[in-house]
């Protein structure tokens, strides 16, 4: 499973680089995202789920969250 550090990351930048991986994948992958607490993690699991992906899980790991995803459709 592939992991994308988006810590630091403001918004909407984040979600654009979220985007931009997930093209790199097929359909069925899974991927991580770390995401800041605040508006990226209100926002990026809003945004990717409303766009047909399926969230697997949504974690806080210390200071940052992890976010689950898998791809849905090309």
């Amino acid at each position: 499973m592939q992991t994308v550090d988006l810590r630091g990351v403001a918004c909407p930048t984040n979600f654009v680089k979220a985007k931009l991986a997930l093209e790199m994948l097929d359909e069925g992958d899974t991927v991580e995202f770390l995401l800041d607490d605040g508006e990226p993690v209100k926002n990026v699991p809003r945004s990717l789920k409303g766009e047909g992906h399926k969230l697997l899980g949504l974690k806080q790991v210390d200071d940052h969250y992890v976010l689950t995803l898998e791809k849905v459709g090309e």
